[in-house]
């Protein structure tokens, strides 16, 4: 098993039951809703009309060393955000473009920073066939931008994929998205304003009052406004999703919850391919099998 850098923490979802509760705008006193509710409206139509109102501007809240480029990687450098203003650093693996264009994958790191831990993860799939990107976000390892908690970066992770896209050699028609974590969660989100492929979400919150509720040091924006949490919250716009998904989880994790189950009945209640599966390991250890069930989902799509 390859060994991931920990990064500080990474993203554990909780239970939800019925009634919703008041949010408070102290963030030190999220409460979390116990009815998540359903927005009829598409996400991606959410995004372009909805702009987050960050309180704080700054950095990601982990602390990380600038990036360099890791053993079987290409440095490349991304135009983030919505408007491209943010120049990102990504790594891309090592490929040839040939006649037979090549299945590639968008994988979304987990925790607040990445580093080369998060990289070695990445030889699974270009030793399948995979062209693999792996972006920065904004904010993060001394780089330009503000962290907004999952919103903006949902913008960088889907200029991440129109670069990967427009890359020679790449088959469009298999384009994925994976991520674990904190990526997981962005993954989720990115895959209800873009159509991939598929998408195999590993570890993935769904709910961000419950995460913001456990870090709620680490919220930048409005707590006092109920739709900053709702645009960060794959579980309310379950209709959303646009591509088969399969969700990802360890054993010895908390297991798939209320708010995985919701969001699993309100995909399929729109008719989209969802499934679940959980794998040994706990948060971390999971990643190398989750990866390996990730390829062969893919797989199914050639």
């Amino acid at each position: 098993m390859v060994a991931l850098r920990m990064t500080r923490r990474f993203l554990i979802s909780g239970l939800a039951t019925a009634v919703m509760m008041p949010v408070s705008t102290s963030a030190s006193e999220i409460a979390v809703p116990t009815h998540l509710p359903l927005e009829r409206q598409d996400y991606a139509l959410a995004r372009h009309r909805f702009q987050t109102h960050l309180l704080r501007k700054g950095p990601s809240p982990e602390k990380s060393m600038p990036l360099g480029t890791p053993p079987g990687a290409r440095r490349v450098t991304y135009a983030g955000g919505p408007d491209g203003s943010i120049a990102l650093v990504a790594w891309l693996s090592e490929y040839q473009p040939s006649s037979t264009p090549k299945p590639a994958v968008l994988f979304l790191h987990g925790g607040n920073a990445t580093g080369d831990g998060h990289w070695l993860l990445m030889k699974a799939y270009w030793d399948a066939g995979f062209v693999v990107l792996l972006p920065s976000f904004r904010g993060e390892n001394e780089q330009s931008g503000n962290y907004s908690g999952f919103y903006d970066e949902t913008a960088d992770a889907l200029a991440a994929a129109l670069y990967l896209e427009n890359l020679p050699g790449v088959d469009l028609n298999r384009l994925f998205i994976a991520g674990h974590s904190n990526g997981g969660t962005l993954a989720l989100l990115a895959a209800m304003t873009k159509k991939f492929r598929a998408a195999a979400p590993i570890s993935a919150g769904v709910n961000s009052w419950r995460y913001f509720h456990r870090y709620a040091d680490e919220m930048p924006f409005d707590g006092a406004d109920p739709n900053e949490f709702i645009m960060r919250s794959s579980v309310c716009f379950g209709p959303s999703l646009k591509c088969p998904t399969l969700l990802l989880r360890g054993t010895e994790e908390r297991p798939f919850d209320a708010d995985h189950e919701l969001l699993m009945e309100r995909v399929q209640a729109a008719r989209t391919q969802i499934d679940k599966m959980l794998l040994p390991g706990d948060h971390n250890g999971v990643v190398p099998g989750a990866i390996g069930e990730s390829i062969r989902f893919f797989n199914q799509f050639a």
